[in-house]
């Protein structure tokens, strides 16, 4: 009796095989969802329904928005301004922003969370600039406000002079500019108090002192090292 060859039996099985492998092309395969995308995309249209509700003056929608994107909009002030007490304030004003301009949103020109960041960026900016100017203009103001210690020459002369020598420089002043610098530079009196305690106006106290400064100065250099 003959019997069929393994071999051959074999034939077949495979044939089909491949054909359901060749046949089955990647354009035919089914295509698999991606829930990450999927789920953006649901995210994306709930931040922009949210602003749009912000822009018709609905309170808890800027609740809820806030809630979702106070991170990204504090991290993102953050790499600006530098500083998380800085960036804190700065986020609270974004979302000032936010309130007042919710109902400009053009979700034609952008994402809701693109355009939070691009008010985060700008509220930033201003932030740094207006600490770049406060810093300047205080600076600039203590320049202008400053003036060389009143004492300086009194200090100097007490280095330079013995007491004697002091007290021979002093004679130069008037009675008057001889008390207002006894009561300022001696016993360390301010202005309004040296005013007070002489019963004349300040602006008197310093013309006096001015004046008396000046001929302190120059009876100085007169009498030498």
């Amino acid at each position: 009796m003959t019997t069929s060859s393994p071999v051959r039996a074999a034939g077949p099985v495979q044939s089909r095989r491949q054909r359901i492998i060749h046949t089955s092309t990647p354009a035919e395969l089914p295509r698999r969802s991606n829930p990450s995308a999927a789920g953006d995309m649901r995210a994306a249209d709930l931040d922009a329904e949210l602003v749009r509700r912000i822009g018709r003056g609905d309170r808890d929608a800027l609740a809820q928005l806030y809630g979702r994107t106070r991170e990204l909009v504090f991290q993102r002030v953050l790499a600006v301004v530098r500083d998380r007490g800085y960036a804190e304030e700065t986020s609270q004003e974004v979302y000032l922003q936010v309130w007042r301009s919710a109902a400009g949103f053009d979700e034609r020109r952008g994402s809701a969370a693109a355009w939070l960041r691009t008010l985060a960026h700008r509220q930033a900016v201003d932030r740094v600039r207006h600490e770049r100017a406060s810093a300047d203009h205080d600076h600039a103001w203590g320049v202008m406000d400053y003036r060389p210690p009143v004492d300086s020459v009194i200090e100097d002369a007490l280095r330079r002079h013995e007491l004697r020598s002091v007290r021979k420089v002093l004679t130069v002043l008037t009675p008057l500019q001889r008390e207002s610098v006894v009561l300022a530079f001696y016993f360390g009196l301010s202005y309004p108090e040296v005013a007070a305690h002489l019963g004349v106006q300040v602006s008197t106290v310093k013309s006096r002192i001015r004046a008396a400064l000046t001929r302190l100065n120059t009876a100085m250099c007169e009498v030498g090292p």
